[in-house]
């Protein structure tokens, strides 16, 4: 996945003002790219899980339904940038892209593939 430097600050930026609960939003991809960063409402408003509301997870759907790649992003404010038991349970859309921002350290950003009892991380490289 490649994004761009601002959309990297802006997903670090949310992160950082939801902390100490986890933040959540959406990306459109076209190409592996990140075209455009939508925050999202964790509804749940917790440290150690998100949910989408309905509005917010129907816009990620239409992004789909339209043809574009679709990224679920969410934070964990004292964790590694890894999917957590709670994530892998959430996957339901194995052919999305899950990026995770880990605020613990220096923020760091990690994409995975989940989808049939597999894990696999997919390279994230940050442009100008």
């Amino acid at each position: 996945m490649q994004i761009s430097r601002s959309q990297f600050d802006d997903v670090i930026a949310h992160a950082q003002a939801e902390a100490p609960n986890e933040c959540c939003g959406f990306m459109k991809l076209g190409d592996g790219r990140v075209d455009e960063v939508f925050r999202a409402e964790n509804i749940r408003h917790s440290p150690y899980g998100y949910d989408f509301g309905f509005k917010d997870l129907m816009r990620a759907n239409e992004l789909d339904d339209e043809g574009h790649g679709v990224a679920i992003y969410h934070s964990h404010p004292r964790s590694p940038a890894e999917p957590s038991q709670t994530d892998i349970n959430l996957a339901h859309y194995p052919h999305w892209l899950y990026v995770i921002v880990s605020l613990a350290g220096e923020p760091e950003m990690r994409a995975w593939r989940i989808g049939d009892g597999r894990i696999e991380e997919e390279p994230v490289e940050i442009g100008s």
